[in-house]
């Protein structure tokens, strides 16, 4: 079998191949498999060798998976030089792994990022070892020379209140969240302009039906870090993960929607499944810029006001009470009274607990994901367009003013394990207007420890097995 190694080695040591692509984030996994068993097969003919009997790309990869062990020495070597104050790192040639056949790769990008200060794949950078890019990439996210070393914590209480820090431009940006239960783990993910708060019916529910429940503050909200820059509330920096989970299923709503969406496509060996409440998978063209789009449809003239720092945290600081109102009514600013009446799904107590969160930060950091819409773009076109292998739900809506059930169509082209979902007598803030058919009874198997799905017209489920 000599050969056979120096033949596969020749044939992925090409520039041009299937895998060096696959390395530079040009194709996922999936899409290089069927590449590279063609390259197998052409190279096999040029050379006039047969291949081994049964051969297939797939097949060698899941061996090599199956064998794969991390080097427990080594671990512990970088735990006692993490201990003296060195600094650490990996950099890596890897592939996105979108295949859903279990959480190994997930397993052990959480292994590496919870040891080593710098974990770099090749497909998140375009760059490949040995090339001098990537080691001066590691560096500059190091600091070396180091001016001063700052050893990552994680403050942990008996409350289910916690912090995390996350990969960030800014070394000091901490994410808030509220867990509990116990099991497998899901996490909630809210949209504008809201809070972990905002999943406060699903959270006990979840937990009480045998899940590790963990609802986040977004970046900029609540008591998550708010930096002042745009460019921190990315995609691109929002998707960001370092450690943490193995592989989550993700449920979000609105901006959070998104974000779980991004998150399916560029980390697919992160997540177990997903489930997006209103907010489609909207597909990325390379060849229309989306501001052009927001242009073209008024109901998304909103988003353009956002544009101009400033202009609208003017506006939504100067009383929150009736900002959050109009909010929760499901209404913009423009023609509206100065007083405005609460919604039925907005108590008093969530409405002082929305204004407690938002009254010293402001809406600066919530604003600022509107303004990375061409940055999102770019990123995303950048991104290999691999369909997403794992479960997924889609809820839609029938009186959402702005993410249409029409906006959904053709999702399944890009998703061939779609449930879909629909409650046509509610609108925009789903998890609080029908916060009773987020429920706890058993239905369809969406993986191997969660089920979701729509039992009737009004009944959403998610549930452990």
């Amino acid at each position: 079998m000599l050969w056979f190694s120096g033949f596969l080695e020749k044939l992925v040591t090409n520039e041009d191949s299937a895998m060096q692509r696959a390395e530079r984030g040009k194709l996922s996994l999936s899409q290089m498999i069927p590449e590279l068993d063609a390259e197998c097969v052409s190279a096999a003919s040029d050379q006039k060798v047969s291949l081994p009997a049964g051969f297939s790309v797939k097949s060698l990869l899941e061996e090599l998976r199956d064998s794969t062990t991390v080097n427990k020495h080594i671990l512990q070597t970088v735990a006692t030089l993490r201990r003296q104050g060195l600094l650490t790192g990996v950099l890596a040639n890897q592939w996105v792994d979108d295949s859903g056949c279990g959480d190994s790769s997930g397993r052990l990008l959480s292994l590496l990022g919870g040891h080593f200060d710098v974990v770099l794949q090749s497909c998140r950078t375009g760059l490949r070892v040995p090339e001098a890019d990537l080691f001066i990439s590691a560096l500059k996210q190091l600091g070396v020379p180091p001016k001063q070393v700052h050893p990552r914590t994680h403050t942990h209480n008996l409350t289910c209140h916690h912090f995390s820090l996350v990969r960030s431009k800014n070394p000091d940006v901490k994410l808030h969240y509220v867990e509990m239960g116990a099991g497998p783990p899901v996490m909630l993910c809210h949209g504008f302009p809201e809070s972990w708060y905002s999943w406060r019916y699903q959270i006990p529910a979840l937990a009480d039906a045998g899940f590790r429940v963990v609802s986040l503050d977004m970046k900029g909200y609540g008591e998550s870090t708010a930096p002042p820059d745009i460019e921190e509330y990315s995609q691109e920096q929002i998707c960001q993960v370092k450690g943490g989970i193995p592989q989550v299923t993700l449920v979000g709503h609105d901006w959070g929607g998104s974000v779980v969406w991004n998150m399916a496509q560029c980390h697919p060996e992160r997540v177990r499944a997903v489930a997006s409440l209103n907010t489609p998978l909207f597909p990325v063209d390379p060849s229309k810029n989306p501001m052009d789009f927001l242009k073209t449809v008024p109901i998304f003239n909103y988003q353009l006001y956002f544009q101009e720092p400033g202009v609208a945290e003017a506006e939504m600081e100067k009383d929150l009470a009736r900002t959050f109102k109009i909010f929760f009514h499901g209404g913009l600013f423009v023609g509206l009274p100065d007083e405005i009446p609460r919604s039925s799904i907005l108590s008093e107590t969530a409405l002082q607990f929305y204004i407690t969160q938002f009254k010293d930060k402001g809406f600066r950091g919530p604003l600022n994901w509107y303004r990375n819409v061409v940055s999102n773009w770019k990123w995303l076109c950048s991104r290999p367009r691999a369909k997403l292998l794992m479960p997924a739900l889609m809820v839609t809506t029938g009186k959402d003013p702005v993410l249409l059930p029409v906006f959904s169509r053709g999702m399944e082209n890009m998703i061939p394990n779609l449930t879909r979902g629909h409650i046509e007598e509610c609108g925009h803030w789903t998890q609080m207007e029908r916060w009773a058919t987020i429920c706890l009874r058993a239905c369809f198997v969406l993986v191997p420890c969660v089920c979701v799905r729509v039992h009737s017209v009004n009944l959403l489920t998610i549930c452990p097995c």
